[in-house]
């Protein structure tokens, strides 16, 4: 299990790392569980900030894991409490950090795995169909649905939309799930950067 530890936040993208480290990025609806899923990847509880306010995190947030790849948390989308102006502001940083980012490896799509087919997450999953870097879903918080449910859920991801590499049933509450992510991630990050060109 590699350290992991806060890097920065990003808030412009003349403010984007620089030195070539790899990056995956975790993307998803307001309160779809990111920060959560973090910590649990980190082994840290603190790591990254939770909260029950939709749209908290404004910013890229860099974790650095072993000293060989980021893990960026990206803005939540859907939230309706933001300004109008700040939401501006997040998708032109979004918008230009897929666009422009060379060290983007694989992108993350976290999906909350009790409700199917909601419009932001077909909207975001469309378009994730559409660019050649690779990317992946995530349904979180499966504790809290029946199994079947799941499966169903699972099911229409990958009839759907079948560009995505893989879909993980994660848990933070139970931890189930999260080291075979974990394992996608660091594979995710150690390809090549020709293959990831958006």
């Amino acid at each position: 299990m590699p350290s992991a530890k806060f890097f920065k936040s990003v808030f412009k993208p003349e403010d984007l790392p620089t030195g070539g480290l790899p990056e995956v990025a975790l993307i998803g609806r307001s309160n779809v569980g990111k920060s959560s899923l973090i910590n649990l990847l980190a082994q840290r509880k603190e790591m990254a900030k939770t909260s029950s306010t939709p749209g908290k995190t404004q910013s890229l947030n860099y974790y650095l894991f072993g000293d060989t790849f980021y893990l960026v948390d990206m803005p939540g989308y859907g939230f309706a409490k933001a300004s109008k102006e700040n939401r501006i502001k997040w998708s032109g940083l979004i918008e230009q950090y897929f666009a422009r980012r060379e060290d983007l490896r694989a992108i993350g799509v976290l999906i909350d795995g009790r409700h199917i087919g909601l419009e932001n997450d077909k909207l975001i999953l469309e378009w994730l169909s559409e660019q050649t870097v690779p990317w992946f879903i995530i349904l979180t918080k499966t504790d809290k649905a029946k199994q079947q449910e799941i499966s169903a859920h699972e099911k229409y991801l990958k009839q759907e939309f079948n560009r995505a590499e893989a879909v993980f049933k994660t848990s933070s509450k139970s931890g189930v799930g999260v080291q075979s992510l974990l394992r996608h991630i660091q594979e995710a990050a150690l390809r090549p950067r020709a293959a990831t060109s958006v």
